[in-house]
């Protein structure tokens, strides 16, 4: 069986949110977190702009990919998380703003800050203490350390430990 290649994540933590935040506005917006259905799988396609395959991230058995949503809105997807639920913490596969969520003319802040918190959660309700890991990529280990409260195992593996958990759970939750 061909092992997956793991992908080093470099998803931008622009502003830590209560929600997520209008870039112009300033008007926060409650979220939902939802799993993804396969009908809306051709809403998050290369041809619309996203970066990664989700398509291949769906079909992973042991993997779940989550949409965030505005409440009220759930037919505009603001971003996606990929994660798998493993024996002692919970591994993000992928996360990935919305095109229209990344650069300098973005939406919203505070999604990706959403989706890593939503895994923390997902952690703490399997037993795993809010404990989540991911791979970094190199020039991103200290901003993750310095937003999320991440630290840096060694090599690219970065881990979400409890009390950064706690933190994030609290501001989006």
């Amino acid at each position: 069986m061909k092992k997956a290649k793991e992908i080093e994540l470099d998803f931008e933590i622009d502003k830590l949110t209560n929600s997520i935040e209008n870039v112009i506005s300033g008007d926060s917006f409650q979220t939902d977190i939802s799993l993804l259905s396969k009908n809306e799988l051709k809403l998050v396609s290369k041809k619309n702009n996203w970066v990664f395959n989700w398509k291949d991230e769906f079909k992973q058995p042991e993997r779940d990919v989550y949409k965030l949503t505005i409440i009220n809105n759930a037919s505009i997807i603001q971003g996606l998380v990929s994660l798998e639920v493993k024996a002692d913490h919970v591994y993000m596969h992928l996360v990935e703003n919305a095109p229209f969520n990344k650069g300098k003319n973005k939406v919203y802040f505070g999604v990706a800050g959403n989706l890593v918190a939503f895994a923390c959660k997902l952690a703490f309700q399997r037993g795993h203490e809010g404990n989540v890991s991911f791979i970094s990529k190199t020039q991103l280990i200290e901003h993750y350390e310095k937003t999320l409260g991440a630290f840096h195992f060694g090599g690219r593996l970065m881990i979400i430990e409890t009390n950064a958990a706690l933190k994030l759970i609290n501001k989006y939750f």
